[in-house]
């Protein structure tokens, strides 16, 4: 048994300015308050320990459950990271749930602006009363920081089965590119611009895959890169919940990680998630089965 302190090693396809993929490298860092895994070769389970103001969570799942090819690479500084890859087993499965020959035509939509509410100096540092307005606003992010805020496993996972992901920001400079898909899976979305809200809730067919999604307004500058809170999350003021007034908003479920009872909920365009999987797409067949048909 050993610790785990940097999360998933990713590699995946992504671009922050073209709606075209492209490749590159990253690896995503969890405080070790935050989160720390064990890998338990006696019980053969992969366990996930969360920490927060709630409490603890601990997810374990068994090695045999799972439905990609999860191993570990040891770094220069003494950490360990996973990898996450196709496991050649499941390629029948792949093939009914992957785009590997096109057939499906679904957009994934990338938190970037969430990542950027979440990093140091961000909005919650405003939230914890550690720092005054000029934390609420932030630089935009020059490349993805895959995490528990930014959906990381998700990320992954679409990316490996071949799905074409998009980011807040090409969805912001062009709210239109939506119309060119038949099904768009959100992540969690929690910060998006007043035209990317519009966008997704016009759309006919969106998958809310993670509780909290559309929670808070913010707006862009493009020129000096930046991203402002507006309104939501208690801002500017404190009886202010959902900074759209969504009435479709689900934030009451963003803390049942283990999705033991996941269920979809229809709604006027697409359907929502009654939990957020953190880890759920590693091995729950039905619920992959479910995203995507």
């Amino acid at each position: 048994m050993f610790v785990i302190i940097v999360s998933i090693f990713l590699v995946f396809l992504l671009s922050y300015n073209e709606e075209k993929n492209s490749a590159f490298a990253t690896s995503s860092s969890i405080p070790k308050s935050e989160d720390v895994t064990k890998l338990n070769k006696i019980n053969k389970t992969i366990d996930f320990f969360h920490s927060s103001d709630r409490g603890e969570e601990n997810i374990s799942i068994p090695i045999s459950r799972l439905l990609f090819n999860i191993t570990t690479i040891r770094n220069t500084d003494g950490t360990n990271t996973f990898q996450i890859a196709l496991d050649p087993k499941f390629s029948k499965f792949y093939e009914e749930i992957g785009n590997f020959k096109m057939r499906k035509n679904i957009v994934v939509v990338y938190p970037a602006f969430t990542q950027a509410a979440y990093d140091k100096n961000g909005f919650y540092y405003y939230y914890a009363k550690s720092c005054d307005t000029k934390c609420l606003t932030v630089n935009i992010p020059k490349a993805p920081k895959l995490g528990y805020h930014t959906s990381q496993t998700a990320v992954v996972i679409f990316n490996l089965l071949n799905y074409s992901i998009i980011t807040d920001i090409t969805l912001d400079k062009n709210p239109s590119i939506l119309k060119k898909y038949d099904k768009v899976i959100l992540l969690h979305n929690e910060y998006v611009t007043k035209k990317e809200f519009d966008a997704i809730t016009k759309h006919p067919n969106v998958v809310y895959l993670y509780p909290n999604a559309l929670y808070a307004e913010v707006k862009t500058d493009y020129t000096k890169n930046t991203m402002t809170l507006v309104k939501g999350h208690g801002y500017p003021s404190a009886d202010i919940s959902n900074g759209f007034g969504w009435e479709f908003d689900n934030s009451k479920f963003e803390y049942d990680y283990k999705c033991k009872n996941w269920k979809f909920t229809k709604i006027v365009n697409g359907k929502m998630l009654n939990c957020y999987p953190r880890y759920q797409l590693l091995y729950d067949s039905a619920l992959l089965k479910e995203i995507v048909k």
